[in-house]
């Protein structure tokens, strides 16, 4: 090497999202089951995805695990902790239900996003919302998806607000949605 050379570039961050359906993003490795206008992975992470093993610097999954049902989730997990580099982030962002049992116990109809010809009472806007209309298979809260991330093998885990990451990669927020509604999650794969 000569004296001239410099440090070898670095590698460019790799990230994925994952479950990107409509909204896939510039810049990222967009994945989603179903092919679709910028899907670039087209898999079902259930069965696993077409990527080695620790080559994902950061992933995000923005209401995407509440869709699958329990049993499938802790595979999941070891699937997307297997892709990330050590030490690399997952982000996730979940329907909070706290969030939903705290306004129905304070009697607040205006927090569910359930129109009244759908369901008029607080108690059936709360389960519609939960379930969403059906396509909502596991409900989170922070202590469930904190428990699930560590028997996956994930540490640091930790609840972060809307668009703010306790991560070395603030852009993993970026894709953060549904703030009045959602529960944001990291996690660090092991080093």
């Amino acid at each position: 090497m000569s004296a001239l050379a410099g440090p070898a570039p670095a590698r460019p961050i790799r990230r994925l999202q994952i479950g990107c359906g409509p909204c896939a993003v510039p810049g990222w490795i967009n994945a989603d089951r179903r092919p679709g206008p910028g899907v670039d992975l087209c898999a079902d992470l259930r069965d696993g995805l077409p990527l080695p093993d620790a080559c994902i610097d950061y992933a995000v999954a923005m209401h995407v695990l509440q869709d699958l049902p329990w049993p499938a989730l802790p595979g999941v997990l070891a699937e997307l902790r297997r892709v990330l580099v050590p030490g690399g982030t997952l982000r996730l962002g979940l329907p909070d239900l706290d969030r939903a049992i705290d306004a129905y116990r304070h009697g607040d109809p205006t927090y569910f996003h359930v129109p009244d010809r759908d369901a008029a009472s607080i108690g059936a806007k709360l389960v519609t919302q939960l379930i969403w209309y059906g396509s909502v298979r596991t409900p989170f809260c922070f202590g469930f998806a904190h428990e699930l991330l560590e028997r996956a093998g994930f540490r640091a885990v930790r609840r972060c607000d809307y668009g703010r990451s306790a991560s070395p990669h603030a852009a993993i927020a970026a894709l953060d949605n549904r703030p009045r509604e959602s529960l944001f999650v990291e996690a660090e794969a092991p080093s």
